[in-house]
């Protein structure tokens, strides 16, 4: 018999939301007129000595600059969670768009794990049109080729093993470089989708969302997310704020901040009816 997989706690902290409609996230809208809010995370893993951030969220400036509702600094939100950013070995970016790659700087000891393909896409021909560019930012992917001037920047192409019991898996779609995690937990593998896909009801429903480099990589990284999931309900969407209302709260100066998920959900989905 192999060594048994270790075993990590996950938890998603949500740092800001903004109002928004069916309509706006789903390819070909939507038949209900009803809001549909979307809430913005950052995720940490946690176990055999090690912390792994996935992703960094965004600044108070950004937060103004593109009118959303920041509910504290990602940095400062992690350290209440008991994560020294300052500390952290590792960050994994699952791609670097606005929402997922600010705030860099405040990490200082990580070495920063990247699909390469995400870095030709962000820095590419692809950019000369806004319609992809826009949920990107010049000062961020400019942050990312400084930390590859200095030895911090791991590049990977396709899928890879981070450590293990967590694996690194590129989807594109959503932006070509795109990358989901599986990590081993003690309910089993989850996979914290990112954005391949934002709502639960756009991988539930094979439903695209709206903003899309590859339609077809997509409705394909679907199929991804439910293979590496041990079921649907080990799959965390990036950015449905019923992720923070079906899982357990964190303990201590967590709760209220962020949730658990390494345990079960405790409710079940709502979808417009």
């Amino acid at each position: 018999m192999g060594t048994p997989l270790p075993t990590y706690e996950i938890q998603a902290v949500r740092y800001a939301t903004r109002d928004g409609q069916r309509r706006d996230h789903f390819i070909g809208g939507d038949p209900h007129e009803a809001p549909m809010p979307m809430d913005y995370f950052v995720w940490f893993i946690r176990g055999e000595g090690r912390t792994v951030v996935v992703d960094t969220g965004f600044t108070a400036e950004m937060a103004e600059r593109r009118k959303r509702r920041l509910l504290g600094s990602p940095l400062d939100l992690l350290a209440r969670c008991g994560v020294d950013p300052a500390e952290v070995q590792d960050v994994v970016i699952t791609h670097l768009h606005y929402d997922h790659a600010g705030n860099l700087g405040g990490f200082p000891k990580a070495s920063f794990h990247l699909q390469e393909r995400e870095m030709a896409f962000a820095t590419g021909r692809y950019m000369c049109h806004h319609a992809q560019r826009h949920s990107y930012e010049p000062d961020d992917v400019c942050d990312m080729v400084r930390l590859l001037y200095k030895d911090r920047l791991r590049f990977h192409d396709g899928d890879a093993e981070l450590y293990p019991g967590i694996t690194l898996h590129r989807v594109g779609g959503h932006t070509d470089g795109l990358m989901c995690l599986r990590v081993h937990t003690q309910r089993g593998w989850v996979v914290l989708a990112s954005d391949v896909s934002h709502f639960y009801e756009n991988v539930n429903t094979d439903r695209p969302f709206t903003l899309a480099f590859h339609v077809g990589d997509m409705l394909e990284g679907f199929d991804t997310l439910r293979r590496l999931a041990d079921s649907p309900d080990h799959i965390v969407p990036g950015h449905d704020p019923q992720v923070f209302l079906r899982y357990p709260p964190a303990d201590g100066a967590g709760q209220g901040i962020a949730v658990r998920l390494d345990l079960p959900p405790e409710r079940p989905l709502r979808y417009a009816d």
